[in-house]
């Protein structure tokens, strides 16, 4: 279930009905359920169909804020440049970045683009959330990034069965032992709040890989 979001006109976007701040009642900006059918829509727009919508992406993704804010109000009557700031702000996952006047996806792109990182620490253990019928394949090929450019990792084993629910009724938690990637020459990138990416895992990195 989806949160709603509320706006304290001094304390900004929160999704509690009383400021944390100050205690007042807060008019709400999006229901829970328009909060996640506009996430949706922006993230599928920075990262698989732009173009669909009008947007301009250069190479690393970037595309100017004004013209999302534009794309979803061509969706959607209800939305404006406060909702898509409320969207973005209170994203528990950190799937938007912000630069000035620009905005884009954090991860999760199909399209070509390129997203700069710097060096980061990374959990000795990261999940991997999938349905058992992927388990011959990921036990010849380990996991591949399939129709995205790179594929996620979690450091939150709770969210990799989240994730591994929306393919499954019941997922098999993947542990990913990042010191093995490392060794094999494959560099770890940390996209959002808990997401993690690589190019590609081995089967020989992951330790509780089930034989069938």
């Amino acid at each position: 279930m989806t949160d709603p979001i509320y706006r304290c006109s001094d304390h900004g976007f929160q999704t509690a009905q009383h400021c944390s701040e100050c205690d007042e009642q807060l008019p709400q900006v999006l229901s829970g359920s328009r909060r996640r059918q506009l996430s949706k829509f922006m993230s599928g727009a920075l990262r698989h169909f732009p173009e669909d919508v009008g947007l301009t992406v250069d190479d690393y993704g970037w595309t100017p804020t004004s013209e999302l804010i534009a794309a979803v109000g061509d969706n959607y009557d209800w939305a404006d440049s406060q909702t898509v700031e409320a969207v973005v702000s209170q994203d528990p996952k950190g799937r938007f970045e912000r630069r000035g006047e620009q905005i884009r996806a954090a991860y999760g792109h199909s399209v070509d683009v390129t997203i700069e990182r710097g060096a980061v620490d990374v959990p000795d253990t990261l999940y991997h959330g999938t349905a058992p019928d992927n388990i011959p394949s990921i036990e010849a090929d380990g996991l591949r990034s399939m129709n995205r450019q790179a594929v996620h990792l979690t450091d939150s084993e709770d969210e990799a069965r989240t994730v591994g629910e929306r393919h499954a009724g019941d997922p098999i938690v993947l542990r990913v032992s990042s010191k093995a990637l490392q060794e094999e020459g494959l560099e770890i990138s940390k996209d959002g709040k808990f997401i993690y990416t690589v190019d590609h895992v081995p089967p020989a990195c992951i330790e509780n890989l089930p034989k069938y």
